[in-house]
């Protein structure tokens, strides 16, 4: 039977692409019964019943998944954060970066609408993504306007299954437009009331783009950590979990251990404060969670 990857999901419908072009397919009923619901980015065994219809037969192992966008198989995710409206927001960026290392997919921060910032707000940028880049992640750069960092972000698309990802109104769309132009996806204005963008994307879809297949989503609907243990929370900040190898305890938590590494780090503000910050709040968010039953 032949072999294709879904590359869009509506209404029930999941469709299929394979070297003979795209077919539509329903999944067969015995997925409902076992609970697995194929997602875009699958690679699926499906059944044709002609050129253009068909039924997906088995859904291939996986190497990752997201829920929330639905989405299978990425080799990467490209987190847009626009540099004002909304303003940037490190906490933000934070959370994104530990939901992304948590399902072991290789993170790529993306500021945008860098036209629209003045000297004092492009400085703190910049510092802001020494940081990140001292910690081990790519920033880029951007501007849908401008054209600014257009071609630095296209070789990273290249063979790869990438999530567009960041919060509603920052420009995923815009960001998409200015790379392949005849795509006009929908976009809208930031709403001044809310001060954040309307949802303007309605479904997960990868869309051919410089050789390369991007997930334009809708925002993540969710980014809380539901999954996330408190002891796994380490690995998740990759500066974190490297200054914590000299932490006394094996195991630390970076709380109120004695000899911590890490709170040494930031008292020699080797460590950003900010980002130190950040890891205890949201190790206190999974502490507080409920527990699932």
């Amino acid at each position: 039977m032949p072999e294709g990857k879904i590359i869009k999901a509506l209404s029930g419908f999941y469709y299929v692409a394979n070297d003979d072009g795209v077919v539509q397919c329903r999944g067969r009923g015995v997925f409902r019964k076992n609970k697995v619901t194929p997602l875009v980015g699958d690679e699926v065994v499906f059944q044709a019943e002609n050129d253009t219809e068909g039924y997906i037969m088995e859904v291939k192992s996986r190497k990752n998944e997201l829920v929330r966008p639905p989405i299978a198989n990425v080799d990467q995710a490209i987190l847009v954060f626009s540099a004002v409206e909304p303003d940037f927001s490190s906490a933000l960026l934070d959370r994104f970066l530990v939901l992304v290392e948590f399902n072991h997919i290789k993170p790529l921060i993306c500021i945008t609408k860098m036209d629209l910032t003045n000297e004092d707000q492009k400085s703190k940028l910049e510092e802001y993504a020494e940081d990140y880049r001292k910690a081990g992640y790519e920033v880029i750069f951007t501007s849908s306007e401008t054209s600014e960092g257009l071609e630095k972000l296209k070789p990273h698309i290249e063979g790869k299954i990438s999530v567009f990802a960041g919060q509603s109104g920052v420009g995923k769309s815009s960001l998409l437009n200015a790379i392949r132009p005849d795509l006009e996806l929908k976009t809208d204005d930031i709403s001044s009331h809310l001060g954040r963008g309307k949802h303007t994307t309605r479904h997960v879809e990868l869309i051919t783009i410089n050789n390369g297949l991007v997930a334009d989503t809708p925002g993540f609907s969710s980014l809380e950590f539901t999954e996330i243990e408190a002891e796994e929370l380490n690995s998740c900040f990759p500066d974190i979990s490297e200054i914590s190898e000299d932490c006394k305890f094996r195991g630390c938590l970076h709380m109120a251990e004695p000899k911590c590494a890490v709170k040494a780090a930031v008292e020699s503000e080797t460590l950003p404060e900010y980002r130190y910050s950040h890891y205890k709040d949201f190790l206190l968010e999974i502490k507080d969670r409920k527990p699932r039953y």
